[in-house]
């Protein structure tokens, strides 16, 4: 797929870029650019009617230097090789940025979700899991939700793999329901962490939040969750969307009002007191903020002109391309990375993690203060890296992360 191979060849562009400023020594550039396993696996299923289905799947491992693998699963009929191997490098990055002790991996299954039952959807996972065992687990990869997959996907795979070694083990997928070990403020952490991040700015540029108008592209997980949070918080939500298209009404939306027509009509489009837009045409709309929460390179040099919003906070992974990125620079749009935005989501993976190899649980509020901390602590280093520096908020990300991980990777040394 030609955006899965671009997303990839973004990201090495990237890296390639921020190591030649570093200075960076080609060997451990080589090192950092390849990942340390890519596992492809065939998964037979009988389907509902009977016939048997063959689906691929694929587990990408880019990092184990500061320590497991950690990253989602995604069931796309999209999904290729590439397009993991670009989001397992970038969850290297995140985990870095925030300083949680984890590597980059992340997984996924080509299939159509939608169109596929829920027995279909437990057999598909339960048979992925069983064909990657020998490379996952808590002290080896921890996987968690991503695109198309949620807390009963993770539940599937917990059981599944406990089932293999005959025992309960909580620690080897994160987002799981709190009933078999998941972590209080897990389900909203990642949209809670961009909306730490968009408060942090705010402080930093001096600029009143609820003064602003918001646009957020994707009303899935993260884009919905940050449109109650934000909406709760008193700030203005004009244009919001999904995969079926956007509404926008200059006076304000209602989140909770949308998720109802949402629940009834199967998308956003079906709220009445909105005008119908595009996903496309919702990304320049007049605004202050915007917020990509959908897929990878949807900013692109074809649009990055015509956006107006001065601040992008990057909720989806991969959102905006090299070339866009260039163009928005250039006209003064201050964004912060989806590799910092974005993290909340791993940073309470962490917590959950942690509580489940202790069997010691927190309540949310704990678990929101300590995320808290952690997005104000990474913002405050990326942002005064690029004051230094004089470089953006995605270079003096890319520039921390890799700083983090080059000093793993020295202190180790490399075997034999």
């Amino acid at each position: 797929m030609e955006s899965a191979e671009n997303l990839l060849q973004e990201v090495l562009k990237e890296f390639d870029e921020v190591a030649e400023y570093m200075n960076l020594d080609a060997g451990l550039s080589s090192i950092l650019k390849e990942p340390k396993r890519c596992l492809t696996v065939s998964c037979p299923v009988k389907i509902d009617d009977g016939s048997i289905k063959v689906f691929t799947g694929f587990r990408v491992q880019h990092s184990l230097t500061r320590g497991p693998a950690k990253g989602g699963i995604r069931y796309h009929p999209d999904v290729t090789l590439d397009e993991i191997k670009a989001l397992a490098m970038l969850m290297t990055w995140k985990c870095a940025v925030v300083g949680v002790p984890f590597g980059g991996a992340k997984g996924g299954i080509v299939c159509e979700p939608a169109k596929m039952s829920s027995g279909e959807m437990e057999k598909l996972t339960r048979r992925y899991i069983t064909e990657i065992i020998p490379i996952i687990g808590p002290e080896k990869d921890i996987l968690a939700p991503d695109v198309n997959t949620n807390p009963q996907v993770m539940s599937w795979i917990m059981d599944t793999f406990s089932m293999d070694v005959g025992y309960s083990v909580p620690g080897v997928v994160t987002g799981k329901p709190i009933c078999i070990g998941g972590s209080a403020g897990r389900d909203v952490a990642t949209a809670r962490g961009v909306m730490f991040t968009i408060f942090n700015v705010a402080k930093k540029l001096a600029f009143d939040p609820l003064s602003k108008e918001f646009a957020i592209q994707g009303f899935g997980n993260v884009g919905g969750n940050l449109a109650h949070l934000l909406f709760q918080e008193g700030c203005k939500i004009t244009a919001i969307s999904d995969i079926e298209g956007g509404i926008y009404n200059p006076k304000g939306l209602d989140p909770v009002k949308v998720s109802f027509a949402l629940k009834e009509t199967g998308s956003v489009i079906g709220f009445k007191d909105a005008d119908r837009i595009t996903n496309e045409e919702l990304l320049t709309l007049t605004c202050d903020v915007l917020v990509p929460a959908a897929l990878e390179n949807q900013i692109t040099q074809d649009n990055a002109d015509g956006i107006r919003a001065k601040l992008i906070v990057e909720a989806a992974n991969g959102p905006t391309t090299s070339a866009a990125d260039k163009i928005l620079e250039e006209k003064g749009v201050f964004i912060v990375p989806d590799i910092l935005a974005n993290a909340g989501g791993v940073s309470v993976s962490y917590f959950e993690w942690v509580q489940g190899l202790q069997f010691h649980f927190w309540n949310e509020r704990e678990v929101n203060l300590k995320l808290r901390d952690i997005m104000e602590k990474a913002f405050e280093n990326v942002y005064r890296i690029a004051r230094e520096k004089d470089v953006s908020m995605r270079k003096a990300a890319l520039i921390l992360a890799i700083e983090r991980v080059v000093e793993a990777t020295k202190v180790r040394g490399i075997y034999p």
